[in-house]
């Protein structure tokens, strides 16, 4: 009985030997381009084979990746299936998940659903958007879907009357960690706290600032004190982006918890993107690389905010102005009736915003007391022959503004700009060999690409904008095919930076920052460069 038993031992352990033997023979790159085809999960159960295949799909696992998909299946359960699928197609070991869906889905169920395709410890973040670009799960085809948010838009045809859908995006960034920071809200913001926490976790993880800030806010707060506090606080080479008016759920560890509930009081959340200082050898660096397309273009000339009255009940603020050649305290009419002159609207149907001028004291626990200069838009309400009204509040006696509106030549003028920008990008990253000193003294190659983009685009943008489809998305489209991009429809885009792009060839206060944009694209593009290589 013990001879058979070894017998059959002996025929399972050589049957076991030929086919290792075989598949050794079908050689590293060949089992290297097979292996990277797999799903995530039997990828996953793939690296249990055997200690060569486990060094590959190692080697697979730390390559940048960013996967992302659209799903229009008219069911929740089925729409988050096909873009869950979709993105784990291949394999990839994701940091952390961001979705987007249609306002006909409920976000909670939404936010489980997905939720419960991921590892607990993964960072997920679901809001309800205006909109989505992505990449078709079924087609391939890269689609932009605006949902109906007007109700003068229900009849057109560029508008679907179907409000579901659904957008996975799930990230690994080789060289980063990433960390998830909410905003809590008991009082008031804890605007500092946040900032503080944001900022400690970064050099906790790297002893320096945020390499990225992926920030989404509440639509019933108002961002811009801590958009303020948070460009003070991190200098231009931390890219901060993002959506600055949604309804979302968030999961840390394996906490879900509503943007807008009293319990969780979290007003806003964000991604940190901290650089890896424990990353393995063999490991490059991740790089972000934002660009912004603008969509409104000053009007009039520029006015002095004189008898400035907050009005808390309805949340906006009213004032009168001066400018330098009228030297009385002029009324909402006399303001606004040769602005809409100047723009042939003789009915005041055309939106409007003031972009003001404000300089404040800033402060922060790290960083010392400072004057800035920064701008904000608010957008104009009305205006009678007593006050302007605008939205919003902030605004103080003696601020300077002027009158922008939207205007798509500029848009598409400025989506040029953007994809020239990014044209400039892709000859720098496609040079492979650069040289580089290495530590032995030698010179070495390294090799730099694009894998990845996102994007946020007001709502007011699209197809009714433009008059055709994808005009946002053809910079990165067009610049690198191929690689995975995605992004949504907004209620104000976030990406701090200088002002240089409103101010139309002016050099008075070439140091004002704005982060928070109207008609406006932010692009967040991503780069890998691989590590110095010495040269044979």
């Amino acid at each position: 009985m013990a001879a058979k038993q070894r017998q059959k031992l002996t025929a399972m352990e050589t049957e076991t030997a030929a086919e290792t033997a075989t598949m050794d023979l079908i050689g590293e790159d060949l089992l290297h381009n097979i292996l990277s085809r797999l799903p995530a999960e039997s990828c996953a159960s793939a690296a249990c084979v055997n200690r060569s295949w486990n060094l590959i799909i190692n080697r697979l696992l730390t390559l940048p990746n960013l996967s992302s998909a659209l799903s229009c299946h008219p069911c929740l359960q089925g729409a988050v299936d096909e873009a869950v699928d979709k993105v784990l197609a291949r394999p990839i070991r994701p940091q952390f998940v961001i979705a987007s869906i249609g306002p006909s889905f409920d976000l909670e169920e939404a936010q489980c659903l997905i939720s419960d395709r991921f590892s607990s410890e993964i960072p997920i973040i679901t809001s309800i958007s205006y909109g989505v670009f992505g990449q078709d799960a079924n087609t391939n085809e890269f689609e932009e879907v605006q949902w109906d948010t007007w109700e003068d838009n229900k009849a057109h045809e560029n508008f679907r009357d179907e409000d579901e859908g659904v957008l996975v995006t799930v990230g690994f960034l080789p060289g980063l960690t990433v960390d998830l920071i909410p905003l809590k809200k008991t009082r008031g913001l804890m605007t500092e706290n946040f900032v503080h926490s944001i900022r400690e976790r970064s050099f906790s993880r790297s002893g320096s600032s945020p390499m990225g800030i992926l920030l989404f806010s509440d639509e019933d707060i108002d961002i811009k004190p801590v958009l303020a506090k948070l460009d003070y606080a991190f200098s231009s080479e931390t890219a901060i982006v993002g959506d600055a008016g949604s309804k979302f759920l968030y999961q840390d560890g394996k906490a879900i918890s509503p943007s807008n509930s009293r319990v969780s009081s979290s007003a806003a959340v964000a991604l940190l993107f901290s650089r890896d200082t424990g990353k393995p050898p063999g490991v490059g660096e991740t790089q972000f690389h934002v660009m912004l397309s603008t969509g409104v273009s000053p009007i009039g000339p520029k006015y002095k905010a004189v008898y400035v009255k907050a009005v808390s009940h309805d949340n906006s603020t009213r004032l009168m102005a001066t400018t330098d050649e009228i030297d009385f305290n002029m009324d909402g009419e006399t303001i606004l009736d040769p602005i809409y002159d100047e723009l042939g609207d003789h009915t005041h149907s055309r939106t409007l915003y003031v972009g003001v001028t404000k300089m404040r004291k800033c402060t922060s626990r790290h960083v010392d007391t400072n004057w800035i200069f920064m701008r904000e838009f608010q957008m104009v309400l009305r205006g009678d022959y007593e006050y302007l009204y605008v939205h919003g509040d902030g605004i103080k006696s003696y601020d300077s503004f002027q009158f922008y509106h939207a205007n798509s030549d500029l848009a598409r003028a400025s989506c040029n700009n953007v994809s020239n920008k990014m044209k400039l990008l892709k000859q720098d990253l496609n040079h492979l060999t650069d040289d580089h000193s290495i530590s032995n003294g030698s010179m070495g190659m390294q090799k730099k690409s694009v894998f990845g983009g996102m994007m946020f685009a007001c709502y007011g943008r699209g197809k009714l904008y433009f008059g055709k489809p994808n005009v946002d998305a053809s910079p990165f489209l067009e610049n690198f095919p191929g690689v995975t991009f995605s992004g949504t429809y907004c209620n104000g885009e976030i990406a701090h930076g200088d002002f240089s792009l409103y101010e139309n060839g002016s050099k008075e206060h070439s140091s004002t920052r704005c982060s928070l944009h109207e008609f406006s694209t932010v692009y967040l593009v991503m780069s890998y460069t691989s590590p110095t290589l010495p040269q044979h």
